[in-house]
């Protein structure tokens, strides 16, 4: 496949190739959507996450290009989101030790799916690596940072509007 010659027929520049990089654009680009859902379905009553997911939010878009491009993400960017992981988990703390159904109303199925989408992009980053690309090691860093931050932030979310988690227990492990 290759583009035609009409570039509103063109989603982006590198739709038609056929390595992982591509994949790993798309998929970073679907992980900002899902961080600008949540922030605006984000109830008004919780500033100190919208300021924090409008803060996250670019972020995504700076992984995106930091393997065609240059690296966009900083250690300051990784300390700082490890820094609220952190003060997030610890508002928390008793409701980190099972592991539970993704449910909740409104950010928190987008917040999930951000979760998911990170995930996916590291995974495209092992293939990439695989195909002969270095990947900086901030790029997987702070993906796995945001999986684990959009997670916590959704047992933060149900803590203060009172819902309790459903607990998911495994019939494949013990």
């Amino acid at each position: 496949m290759k583009p035609g010659r009409n570039l509103d027929e063109l989603c982006y520049p590198f739709i038609y190739e056929t390595s992982n990089l591509c994949d790993f654009e798309v998929v970073t680009d679907e992980l900002c959507g899902h961080i600008g859902a949540a922030c605006s379905l984000l109830p008004a009553d919780m500033p100190d996450i919208a300021a924090d997911l409008d803060r996250v939010q670019p972020l995504a878009f700076h992984v995106n290009g930091s393997i065609r491009g240059r690296l966009a993400i900083e250690e300051a960017d990784l300390a700082w989101l490890q820094t609220r992981l952190c003060h997030y988990r610890e508002e928390v703390r008793e409701r980190l030790e099972s592991f539970v159904l993704p449910r909740g109303r409104e950010p928190i199925p987008q917040l999930h799916l951000a979760r998911s989408a990170a995930k996916k992009a590291i995974r495209l980053m092992v293939r990439i690596e695989q195909e002969g690309r270095e990947i900086p090691a901030a790029l997987p860093r702070i993906c796995n940072l945001m999986c684990n931050f959009f997670f916590v932030l959704t047992l933060v979310i149900n803590k203060r509007r009172g819902v309790d988690e459903t607990p998911f227990v495994s019939k494949s492990y013990g």
